[in-house]
């Protein structure tokens, strides 16, 4: 349960401990989460860290809940001041006391970049530019971070370096099938890590993603993991005055925006790629 679930608990009362496991917990107790299977993105993202209880609540119903900050979470020791979405609600099934000897070093969090990229001036080219915008109105796990790239290719080739597991391009791109349709590529980038520093120039407001690619691996990037989320446009330059997507482009963006959180929660579970 996150931080705005707990606006639906109007009645709740403080409680003092309880017993998890044949083990009496309290308020500033350490414990594992064990969030229940099926659960969200958030439930992926925080299964097996470590927490710190904060408060320990009962509902109208008599339902306990037990919130917790994660160890990892930079907005632990704020106090009065930390933000909304550092508070996660779980039932006592889904947490465990942590034995006075266990380590509790935090998991490591896997770090994703969404990258949208595209001309707003170029019709359909704006497509990556439109579906990240709405994902970073969205909330995601902490290491998960949404930019819209646009043209600015020099950018994109920095943030390559930064050592994400994962980056999800988002871009119109020609594929197979009609105007409109999705479809995910993961290249080979064997090519790109044994290479030298890319012999070609990037532009500085354009965006070409294999000479980004190349850029970044020249600069010393380990490029891991890149996934391609294209969208097959039906214009990638200005006709007859018009500006914005096509119609079939247009109403891909809310499939793409859906596509993309479902790659996400499936990399966080580790079920991507399939069958690894």
């Amino acid at each position: 349960m996150n931080e705005w679930e707990w606006l639906l608990l109007e009645d709740k009362n403080p409680v003092e401990s309880l017993e998890i496991g044949g083990v009496l917990v309290r308020r500033g107790d350490r414990v594992k989460l064990r969030p229940r299977a099926g659960g969200d993105v958030f439930d992926i993202a925080l299964s097996g860290k470590i927490a710190a209880i904060e408060s320990i609540e009962q509902d109208y119903e008599g339902n306990l809940h037990v919130c917790v900050v994660v160890d990892d979470d930079p907005g632990r020791d704020i106090g009065l001041m930390r933000q909304p979405g550092h508070r996660f609600f779980f039932a006592p099934t889904e947490i465990e006391p942590v034995a006075g000897g266990e380590e509790t070093k935090p998991a490591d969090t896997k770090k994703i970049l969404i990258a949208g990229i595209g001309n707003i001036f170029l019709a359909d080219d704006a497509f990556g530019v439109e579906v990240a915008s709405r994902l970073a109105t969205q909330s995601f796990p902490a290491g998960v971070r949404v930019t819209d790239f646009g043209i600015r290719g020099f950018e994109l080739a920095y943030a390559l370096m930064e050592g994400h597991e994962t980056t999800i391009l988002i871009d119109a791109y020609p594929g197979e099938g009609e105007p409109g349709s999705l479809f995910v590529v993961e290249p080979d980038l064997a090519e790109f890590n044994q290479r030298g520093p890319h012999p070609g120039a990037v532009e500085a407001h354009a965006m070409n993603p294999v000479n980004v690619l190349r850029m970044a691996a020249g600069m010393g990037a380990q490029l891991k993991r890149i996934l391609l989320v294209g969208c097959v446009p039906a214009t990638l330059g200005p006709d007859e005055g018009q500006m914005g997507l096509s119609e079939p482009v247009a109403a891909a963006v809310d499939e793409a925006v859906k596509l993309v959180a479902s790659l996400v929660t499936r990399i966080l579970a580790g079920e991507w790629p399939a069958g690894k």
